[in-house]
């Protein structure tokens, strides 16, 4: 998906992202991924997203209670910063009875269970828009890994089980959007290979965390989710 040359990632489709690479994780890098400042910037850019996008996301909100019967929000329990559960917010895209099936199981291309509106917010990534207010609330960043549920598997097995660096993951705040999704890494995770792909990047993000690849990242993160046919 995506080739290395010297200090710039040239990500598949979308340009080259300067990054200047380290060995392994620093302390220093991990700190600023987790500081004040980005902080700020999460909370500032939050708001500021959520008061401009109050009327689309209320139109939203409409549109998903004429689509289907249920509630309009859907949550669901993730595992944050320093391994913390928390609860992720997102609009709901599936038929109300399907989130009352306990087996975790990870939406597929053409899954019978997302509705019509769903279907949209899905290959929009508009469904995500809720989690602002998890950003808000401090449980995730506006860039970084993105939260997994417990118990989700590639190939049969727990994604934790997959590589001794997984939990790396959760040294930061996880994010809306990273690395991973800018390079086209979304969809369903039904092999290892796909998993731990997206693994090295959310590393590698980890490690070379600065201000100006936040920033890159989000610039970049429009262009990704419009145009990538992975999510659905």
């Amino acid at each position: 998906m995506f080739q290395s040359s010297g200090s710039t990632l040239q990500p598949a489709n979308f340009g080259p992202i300067p990054i200047s690479y380290g060995s392994t994780p620093d302390h220093h890098l991990r700190s600023g991924c987790n500081g004040r400042t980005k902080r700020a910037i999460d909370v500032v850019g939050a708001a500021l997203l959520i008061t401009i996008l109050f009327v689309p996301m209320l139109l939203i909100a409409v549109a998903i209670r004429l689509d289907s019967p249920g509630p309009i929000l859907f949550r669901q329990r993730r595992i944050g910063f320093a391994n913390l559960p928390f609860e992720t917010l997102k609009f709901r895209t599936m038929q109300h009875r399907a989130g009352r099936i306990r087996t975790l199981r990870q939406t597929s291309r053409h899954d019978p269970r997302v509705t019509r509106v769903g279907a949209v917010l899905r290959r929009t990534s508009l469904d995500e828009l809720p989690q602002l207010f998890n950003v808000l609330r401090g449980e995730m960043s506006l860039v970084g890994p993105r939260p997994h549920a417990p118990g989700t598997c590639a190939g049969g097995k727990p994604f934790e089980l997959l590589t001794p660096r997984y939990p790396a993951r959760h040294e930061v705040r996880p994010g809306m959007t990273g690395l991973a999704q800018v390079r086209g890494l979304r969809g369903e995770t039904e092999t290892e290979e796909k998993l731990l792909r997206r693994v090295e990047a959310d590393l590698e993000y980890i490690e070379n965390w600065s201000l100006w690849l936040d920033l890159t990242i989000l610039l970049r993160t429009a262009k990704a989710v419009f145009g990538n046919q992975n999510a659905y």
